[in-house]
């Protein structure tokens, strides 16, 4: 994992609580930002009309401080999330996303095996209701996500996945138009088949992006072991 940082930012070690009442959760931060890492089976923010546990939450907090959310995983999703700690860096990660200047590779085990072992998926999404997206050419937004098979092995795929676009579910949602649904995905999928798996099998792995200083950064989240465990159990050694 590359950790740039400029003067006074902290990257905390594994498992050290240290800095301003940091947890291990924690990738990176400094004056104007920070990296978390998010386990699956928690919100990002507070669920639509309850008070429930959320990432979001526990930071503000252990940092004694207001966050700004800049963008957010589905609850099932692992991995780093991104919050801005002013007005100003929430404007300027805003306009980041925005212009696409922040990459974000996700891995995912799908099932079967891919015809083309690296591509993109460019069907535009919208909502369908009960908030599920879908794939519809003529009133749907554009929607474009890279790809590229990492492993195989017995009747499974490990995929790094790059969401040029950022629409909702959308890496779901283009893996199972492609006939290649993410393992543990209950909202796509077979729900006999799907509901036989512990997790939705997606992981937010990798983040670039600029600091404020001009800096560029890579953060890494490592696969938990919640999803080690599925590919192990999947796959054997060809999946790890």
């Amino acid at each position: 994992m590359s950790h740039g940082h400029k003067p006074g930012a902290v990257p905390p070690a594994p498992g050290d609580a240290g800095h301003e009442g940091m947890t291990s959760s924690l990738l990176y931060i400094d004056d104007d930002l920070l990296a978390a890492d998010k386990s699956e089976g928690l919100a990002t923010i507070p669920e639509r009309g309850a008070q429930t546990d959320c990432l979001l939450a526990r930071l503000q907090d252990e940092l004694a401080q207001k966050l700004f959310v800049v963008h957010r995983l589905d609850k099932e999703v692992s991995g780093i999330v991104l919050f801005a700690r002013h007005a100003a860096a929430h404007r300027r990660l805003n306009m980041a996303f925005e212009r696409r200047e922040i990459e974000k590779h996700y891995r995912a085990l799908v099932f079967g095996t891919l015809h083309r072992k690296e591509g993109r998926m460019d069907q535009p999404l919208r909502e369908f209701g009960s908030g599920r997206m879908g794939v519809d050419a003529q009133a749907g937004k554009s929607s474009l996500t890279a790809y590229q098979v990492l492993k195989e092995g017995n009747g499974y795929s490990l995929v790094d996945v790059y969401p040029i676009t950022g629409r909702r579910h959308q890496i779901r949602v283009h893996l199972y138009a492609m006939g290649h649904a993410i393992v543990g995905d209950r909202r796509y999928g077979d729900r006999r088949v799907q509901g036989n798996h512990p997790r939705l099998m997606l992981h937010a792995e990798r983040i670039t992006f600029g600091l404020f200083s001009g800096e560029i950064i890579t953060l890494s989240s490592p696969l938990p072991s919640s999803f080690t465990a599925v590919l192990q159990q999947l796959g054997g050694n060809d999946l790890l």
